[in-house]
């Protein structure tokens, strides 16, 4: 008996120390990996406590020699930086609400109802979403003049009102409802409004909830389109608003790091409180 399973335990125990060891040089690299990542959010913090000489010197210093708040003080002092905040959260959820239900809403037609050219319609859709942003500025800028939205916060909503994306996410999901549901609701004379707001909402929750979360973290972080529609301060959003600082305040970086640092922190929550729903939504996107 010794002679038979001592070379397999041995070969076992082999195994047990490879694996151990791989899991080990999988967890360093994991790790060095995302200290890479959050090290330039730690220097961003780092920096908002420091002044401009400091962050300005090298070799540079992790930390803050003298921490202060006072480029903290001068941006909410000297600068509408709650208007600019309160631009941002209207500008955000207002296209957030509005992506959701025109991406709920035409993945349940195209999932749900048969009409000539669908498909067709459904894949020159998709092949919108492979056209790079910049290629749309000065169309979409034109359609904005056109209707007399230039320098308004309308302008930052209405040409992110609907997505590309999302109507395929949303009509992925919603294929995979049973028609028998539906079905069931319209032989009871339920009308197709009524089907989709107490059927296919409340079965479309989880991407939805996932739709909403990306698209609210993209118009928050959203820079280019704003700088191209918006000419007065007042209607600046927080991304854009950050050039005030460069401009007003001959580069000063404390100030700019504060007011990020400030800026973040919807992000940061959002990504906090529904971190489980990002994470089922890659796997999601993934699967569909």
């Amino acid at each position: 008996m010794t002679m038979t399973h001592g070379p397999a335990a041995g070969s076992l125990l082999r195994q047990r120390r490879y694996r151990t060891i791989g899991m080990g040089v999988l967890y360093t690299l994991f790790s060095l990996v995302a200290i890479l990542f959050t090290l330039p959010f730690f220097l961003m913090l780092s920096s908002a406590f420091k002044s401009s000489a400091e962050i300005l010197r090298v070799p540079p210093t992790l930390f803050p020699a003298d921490p202060s708040f006072d480029a903290f003080r001068t941006v909410l002092n000297d600068a509408p930086f709650f208007r600019w905040f309160a631009n941002s959260l209207l500008v955000s959820s207002t296209i957030t609400l509005l992506v959701l239900f025109t991406c709920s809403l035409a993945g349940y037609i195209f999932a749900k109802f048969r009409f000539p050219g669908r498909d067709v319609i459904f894949v020159v859709l998709l092949m919108t979403m492979m056209v790079p942003f910049p290629v749309l500025l000065i169309p979409s800028y034109l359609v904005v003049n056109e209707l007399n939205l230039i320098n308004s916060l309308w302008a930052l909503i209405v040409p992110a009102m609907v997505s590309a994306f999302g109507i395929f996410l949303m009509r992925q999901f919603i294929a995979g409802i049973p028609n028998d549901l539906i079905e069931a609701a319209r032989l009871d004379g339920a009308p197709e409004w009524s089907i989709y707001a107490r059927i296919i909402v409340p079965l479309a929750r989880p991407p939805m909830a996932a739709l909403g979360i990306f698209t609210f973290l993209a118009a928050w972080n959203d820079y280019l389109w704003p700088l191209i529609v918006i000419n007065d301060l007042e209607k600046s959003t927080l991304p854009l608003a950050l050039t005030f600082f460069n401009s007003q305040h001959a580069q000063r970086y404390d100030l700019v790091m504060a007011a990020a640092s400030m800026a973040v922190i919807p992000v940061i929550i959002v990504f906090i409180v529904f971190q489980r729903q990002i994470v089922n939504a890659l796997v999601l996107a993934g699967l569909k």
